[in-house]
């Protein structure tokens, strides 16, 4: 029922409209569970409202990195989630389902709307830093709006990881700094520190952020940071929860809506790093057009 050929423009327009103020979404809450033989950090537990439209939502995520450790015949994900669609108007529960896909999918779509916003059009060459899930979903919305990002790189810290996902998708497994040096680099790692260094990068590279989702977590250095112009998907989300930006110091220039909208211009022929973390709003989006394609094929 979702499409990325669908869900890519319905995201742009939800970006425009959080930017715009037509978004009503509170901070996230973000509780953790601490588990008996876990530390109180390793795992946690968060709910994300919002009201936009016609519809209101409600995702629960849980994110238990220790799942990735344990017998794989349990089919224990790290990430697991729920979203609930509401009617704005009444209240009533419309519908409730699965949100690891919808997450994956709404993720990749929001780094496809800032490529094709931010990205030189020249741009031929992208390096993914990371070869899992969010490698591979990527890859698929990416190229739907930049398909002349033929000379794609990708590096992993597990070497047959990264020769696997290159093999699946006409790629080459690299060295990190080759992946690093590309046009647009993409960095979907689990790393809780730096593995992406600034003296890698082209002076016109765009960077797509998308790991390290946490206030105590990064994957670019201070100087990748520090010498870029960087973008959020929301300054106060990114200002709240991003360790990229909290711990290096940078300071949000503008959100992706802006640009979208045409409020600001996009500063060429410099870095750019596109931060984001996720955001209730884009759960909501997604989760409408699956219920409204499903109600279409009632």
């Amino acid at each position: 029922m979702l499409t990325y050929d669908a869900l890519i423009p319905a995201m742009r327009q939800a970006l425009v409209d959080y930017s715009a103020g037509l978004v009503d979404q509170p901070p996230r809450a973000i509780l953790r569970p601490g588990q008996s033989g876990q530390g109180p950090g390793n795992s946690w537990f968060a709910v994300m409202p919002v009201v936009a439209g016609d519809t209101m939502a409600v995702k629960t995520v849980t994110f238990y990195p220790d799942n990735a450790l344990l017998d794989p015949a349990l089919g224990l994900h790290t990430h697991m989630a729920t979203i609930e669609l509401l009617s704005r108007a009444t209240g009533q529960p419309l519908a409730l389902m699965d949100g690891r896909l919808i997450t994956e999918m709404r993720t990749a779509a929001v780094s496809a709307v800032a490529l094709d916003a931010l990205a030189c059009p020249e741009a031929s060459s992208l390096g993914i830093l990371g070869s899992g899930v969010q490698a591979r979903s990527h890859i698929q919305a990416l190229r739907l709006v930049r398909p002349n990002l033929n000379d794609m790189r990708i590096w992993s810290r597990n070497p047959a990881n990264a020769q696997k996902l290159a093999s699946e998708s006409g790629a080459r497994a690299v060295m990190i700094e080759e992946a690093a040096s590309a046009d647009v680099v993409l960095t979907v790692t689990g790393s809780p520190t730096p593995v992406l260094e600034g003296r890698w990068l082209a002076p016109h590279a765009l960077v797509l952020a998308v790991g390290a989702s946490g206030a105590t977590l990064r994957e670019l250095d201070d100087e990748a940071m520090l010498s870029s112009y960087v973008v959020a998907e929301s300054r106060s989300c990114v200002e709240r929860e991003s360790g990229d930006v909290l711990l290096s110091g940078a300071t949000v220039q503008a959100e992706i809506g802006e640009f979208l909208s045409s409020s600001l211009a996009v500063p060429r022929k410099r870095r750019i790093v596109f931060k984001s973390v996720g955001m209730a709003i884009e759960d909501l989006t997604a989760a409408r057009l699956v219920w409204l394609a499903h109600k279409a094929h009632q």
